[in-house]
């Protein structure tokens, strides 16, 4: 199979040549740990695809710069059957797209003699790391343990053996590090990353439901300091078993079709917070855990908010400039609270979540600071 000429053209176009990443994925072959993926046929259902129906597929979509679905819901494609097709769910793990691991990484500022600990998934990102500072620097942790299985299993087919173990990442961790990456999103930073951090190492994360990448670096008194990066990205949340709870179907009827305690016409055209990530990294530092759902019918859109203490809010607009009805329910008014947000942008032209400060005390919590905006987590 030629994969390596596939392997340095993703190279170029994701690092530079004079980055020490080039050379990690220019000769780590991403093909050997998504053999089968989940792809998403637009319609709410997914298909499987398998390297060995079709090479060039798999190599095509092994060596592009895109996320790979692994695993919806509990269906890990790994133990599908050929030809399955899954009617819904939501993706639960993933090979992250290349470039956005070597933008974590690089994040994190990682030093020859580092210890490293990352987030296993798929493994590639994993052996990354190993190519990078050699295996015997890199731990890898996943709470899932088929995936800690196969990532070794993967690994050990291209010649790495680091330290793989089943641990929730937000609980007690297996050493002492320089450096965490986690490419699973948490909120609030896990007490443990600090208690696992060497004094001046450094944790590169996501927050839960945003697109805000969190850098900070651990003080001597056990604090850390850093702030969010201008640089997005988006991951999957933390998990503590096989799947994700999922929302009270109580909360998605009302939603579907309720009228709502409040109704009113908004100011704004109608907006799908996961399209503009400011907004929506805003709207979930205020209001964690809220679920987006769309849907289209001919002109009318129509997009749903739904929080788990039982809010949500409905906004359907018949084209695409015009001003969406808003019914809203539940102790928390959610598309008023987007549009306040909105407002806040179009009198300063910016929101203040990018470039912000970020103070982390010993006990995890977190405060986001810029000028005379601060929000706790």
């Amino acid at each position: 199979m030629k994969w390596l000429p596939r392997a340095r053209l993703l190279a170029h176009q994701v690092v530079r040549p004079e980055s020490r990443w080039h050379t990690a994925v220019s000769q780590t072959p991403r093909h050997v740990f998504v053999p089968r993926w989940w792809e998403n046929q637009g319609d709410g259902t997914w298909a499987l695809r398998t390297g060995d129906e079709d090479e060039e597929a798999w190599l095509s979509a092994a060596y592009s710069d895109r996320s790979l679905t692994t695993q919806v819901g509990t269906h890990h494609a790994d133990r599908a059957n050929d030809g399955d097709v899954l009617d819904g769910g939501v993706p639960t793990s993933s090979s992250t797209l290349p470039s956005l691991l070597v933008r974590m990484y690089r994040h994190a500022m990682i030093a020859d003699d580092h210890q490293l600990l990352v987030t296993t998934g798929t493994g590639y990102g994993t052996a990354l790391a190993c190519a990078r500072l050699g295996a015997e620097n890199v731990t890898s942790i996943d709470i899932d343990e088929h995936l800690v299985t196969s990532a070794c299993d993967r690994l050990g087919l291209i010649g790495e053996r680091p330290n793989l173990q089943v641990c929730d990442i937000t609980g007690p961790l297996p050493g002492r590090y320089d450096r965490i990456v986690s490419t699973v999103s948490v909120r609030p930073i896990p007490v443990s990353w600090l208690q696992a951090l060497r004094p001046g190492g450094r944790l590169v994360t996501t927050i839960a439901g945003t697109g805000l990448i969190l850098t900070a670096d651990k003080q001597a008194d056990g604090s850390a300091v850093g702030q969010i990066e201008w640089d997005r990205a988006g991951f999957m949340r933390t998990r503590h078993g096989d799947d994700y709870e999922h929302q009270d179907e109580d909360t998605w009827k009302g939603a579907s079709d309720g009228e709502g305690e409040h109704t009113f016409t908004s100011r704004y055209p109608l907006l799908y917070p996961e399209d503009a990530w400011d907004v929506m990294s805003m709207l979930e530092l205020q209001l964690p855990g809220l679920i987006y759902r769309q849907d289209q019918d001919g002109e009318s859109r129509t997009v749903w908010l739904l929080h788990p203490d039982g809010s949500w809010a409905r906004a359907t607009a018949g084209g695409f400039l015009d001003s969406p009805v808003v019914h809203e329910s539940g102790p928390q008014r959610l598309w008023s609270q987007m549009d306040r947000i909105r407002n806040r942008l179009n009198r300063s032209g910016a929101l203040p979540v990018y470039g912000a400060k970020v103070s982390i005390d010993p006990d995890g919590s977190a405060t986001l600071s810029r000028g005379s905006w601060s929000q706790r987590l």
